[in-house]
């Protein structure tokens, strides 16, 4: 990774890219520290503050744009609604038929979709604004006494509405140009650095509350070590796998058309044992807090339904888990459904004279696709229910046991770990490939 970009900074329109990056980069993480009229950051970022939680709603939303959220910032939303959003999209694709030919339509299809895309972004800024200002009203977290001037409730409501909505239209341009003119997936940058951030300052916080020896903190230095080891195998864990697949060989056969011949070729169908990445986990996170958000829009907190909620559902109850578990296999299956269809592979194998060794074509090959399709779609949802749960466990076990901070371990959630480690191993490739193609000569010039 050292040596990649080591030489693509060498490289002139490599390190152009590269630094325009970095600038959107900063120019994002500035945004989540400028504080937004009307929102009390003092308040957000207070010691009893209990919203932010690792496995909540907020919380994941706060770890993803790099605690912009408990910051009260002008980026607060983030890149979440467009996200949400091209999600939300491509599942429309299967279901409605216009959209689908769109996909179809080349760079015009692209255009319309991108549109469609954005104006959904904002509808889901809306939605989600609207959630937020109610929690932040009832936990007291709004200020309408701006610059010691008494503001109505409605224009203090309304102009913070419009500036995180106007924040994340900002946020889904910068990835964009980001996408267009840098280095990388914008939208995988954007989180990237907001999880990176959020563990650096949680990290450099811990360490300096060590040093300074401050009153009530009982946390000796080998603690810390203890859980940077964890934290190194879990990384470690989670990269082996995101680079495991199954390579299913596959071979052509031998063609003759005039005097030459075609075909004769040895190569591999690909598949990944965690070709979902960490979406089912997104998903799944999303569903088993979205309840409780809804019920604290819509009741106060001490109610029956919110108090059996948080008992039966609640973030660290063995129900929870088990939710978890179920809804990230669900999802598992259904994304795995998507992006993998064994009958088009079947017939375009078929089409072009490969088969799969020891495996008739058509019906036979597709079953077989399918059988290895779901049995790797299995062991990959085992795996992020795994490691989604028991880091979670053991994190809960450090903060009980030795008194260990929770900024700590919320911040290396294992929702941002998975994140992290794909989207730095996509960052490498695309810039291996962005090198490749400014290296390569031809053979006009050898």
């Amino acid at each position: 990774m050292f040596r990649t970009l080591a030489n693509a900074f060498k490289n002139k329109e490599v390190r152009a890219k590269l630094l325009f990056t970095l600038l959107l980069l900063f120019i994002y993480r500035v945004g989540c520290w400028i504080p937004t009229p009307g929102l009390d950051a003092a308040a957000l970022n207070g010691e009893n503050v209990t919203i932010f939680g690792e496995t909540s709603f907020l919380g994941l939303l706060n770890s993803i744009t790099g605690d912009g959220l408990s910051n009260g910032a002008l980026l607060a939303l983030g890149i979440s609604p467009y996200i949400n959003a091209s999600i939300i999209s491509q599942l429309l694709t299967i279901a409605i038929p216009p959209l689908e030919r769109w996909t179809k339509q080349g760079d015009e299809g692209k255009r319309k979709m991108a549109m469609f895309t954005r104006v959904l972004t904002v509808l889901l800024a809306v939605v989600q604004v609207v959630g937020i200002l109610i929690s932040f009203d009832r936990g007291g977290y709004i200020n309408y006494n701006i610059y010691g001037i008494d503001i109505p409730v409605f224009v203090v409501l309304m102009l913070i509405a419009c500036v995180l909505i106007a924040g994340a239209v900002f946020t889904m341009w910068l990835g964009e140009r980001v996408t267009d003119l840098g280095v990388g997936n914008g939208i995988s940058m954007l989180i990237f650095v907001g999880i990176l951030s959020t563990a650096g300052l949680a990290l450099v916080n811990s360490v300096s509350i060590m040093a300074l020896g401050e009153e009530g903190w009982d946390m000796q230095p080998w603690y810390l070590l203890i859980f940077l080891v964890m934290v190194v195998f879990i990384f470690g864990f989670i990269t082996f796998i995101d680079g495991a697949e199954r390579r299913i060989p596959v071979s052509y056969a031998k063609q003759i058309k005039g005097r030459k011949q075609f075909g004769g070729q040895n190569t591999h169908i690909p598949i990944k044992v965690n070709a979902s990445g960490v979406l089912p986990i997104i998903f799944a996170t999303a569903i088993i807090t979205f309840p409780q958000l809804i019920m604290q829009m819509v009741t106060t907190d001490g109610t029956a339904p919110v108090n059996w909620w948080t008992i039966a559902f609640g973030t660290g109850s063995p129900g929870y888990y088990a939710l978890s578990a179920l809804l990230i296999l669900f999802f598992s299956y259904f994304y795995a459904m998507i992006q993998f269809k064994p009958d088009e592979v079947a017939r375009n194998l078929q089409q072009y004279g490969g088969f799969i060794p020891g495996i008739r074509p058509g019906k036979a090959t597709q079953d077989y696709l399918a059988k290895v399709n779901k049995r790797l779609t299995l062991f990959g949802a085992i795996y992020l229910a795994v490691i989604f749960i028991v880091p979670s466990l053991l994190f809960s076990i450090l903060n009980l046991t030795i008194n260990f901070t929770s900024a700590l371990t919320n911040a290396f959630s294992s929702t941002g770990m998975l994140i992290v480690v794909s989207v730095a191993l996509e960052f490498q490739k695309q810039l291996d490939n962005q090198l490749l193609m400014r290296q390569y000569k031809g053979f006009l010039k050898q």
